[in-house]
């Protein structure tokens, strides 16, 4: 895997305040930021933190970060996006009083897909993406753990594409993810 410089990235919406230390980047999200498309909720949140880079067919990109998960729907991870309408996060999530590790894939109207894993909730955790021709493959691990498979979804390999780290704070204000490593390589050869 080879680092993806940090500025390398640009913003879909800036997160409230941003630092650059050594090789970490550290962000705090705005309160109310989110990323949804109507299904189950009927609102439309479109003001996610995401720091993206092209990712074309044949490559992998994942991100490694650790944060303090104590707010409603807390999150962070990675996102890809086609467009407003076509876009996947994945990562983890605090809901209802848990830490899940799941993927919300969006063409048109979202999906969530989510498994507790609340023992990763001190832990600095890593979420890939490999994109292949018809389909995104996402995998997390925590620390030094095998990968996970955390989700197989479809993803229009003609379309131009970008991914990079993300985070969300739709509850609170003061919502900070640090974000250890950003990189890209040739995309996982295998679902299993």
């Amino acid at each position: 895997m080879n680092a993806v410089p940090w500025s390398a990235g640009r913003w879909t919406h800036d997160p409230e305040l941003v630092d650059l230390s050594d090789e970490t980047l550290t962000a705090i999200a705005a309160e109310g930021s989110d990323a949804w498309r109507e299904t189950a909720y009927g609102f439309v949140h479109a003001n996610e933190h995401a720091l993206l880079a092209p990712l074309t067919v044949g490559e992998s990109m994942q991100v490694e970060f650790e944060a303090k998960w104590t707010g409603e729907f807390d999150q962070a991870g990675i996102f890809v996006r086609i467009d407003d309408m076509r876009w996947v996060k994945a990562g983890l999530e605090f809901a209802d009083g848990h830490l899940g590790l799941g993927a919300v894939v969006t063409d048109g109207r979202s999906d969530w897909s989510v498994g507790r894993v609340d023992e990763w909730s001190t832990a600095s955790v890593s979420v890939r993406v490999s994109r292949w021709p018809d389909s995104l493959i996402v995998r997390a691990r925590a620390g030094g753990e095998p990968w996970r498979l955390v989700r197989v979804a479809p993803f229009d390999g003609a379309a131009d594409a970008s991914a990079g780290p993300y985070l969300c704070a739709p509850t609170r204000a003061g919502f900070a993810v640090t974000f250890r490593s950003w990189t890209r390589g040739d995309a996982d050869d295998s679902i299993h």
